[in-house]
């Protein structure tokens, strides 16, 4: 399972993941990102609605993505 995810980790272009993480999880960007928005309604205890919670995890995919191959990238060349 966990090679069946790093192959199709390693098909997704960085350049996609980059602009992925600064559009779909910036998104919207005016008053502020809801990532932003989220993560502090997180940190003070309010995220409690389910959609809440599911608007966090969309926002925050992107990110997890590009972080988890830019991890293997680093892994890979060390």
């Amino acid at each position: 399972m966990t090679e069946f995810l790093m192959h199709y980790l390693d098909q997704i272009p960085l350049s996609l993941a980059v602009i992925a993480a600064l559009t779909l999880g910036l998104a919207p960007f005016l008053p502020e990102p809801h990532i932003w928005e989220k993560l502090r309604m997180l940190a003070a205890g309010t995220l409690t609605r389910p959609l809440d919670i599911f608007d966090l995890l969309f926002h925050a995919l992107p990110w997890l993505i590009l972080a988890a191959k830019l991890a293997r990238m680093a892994l890979s060349r060390g």
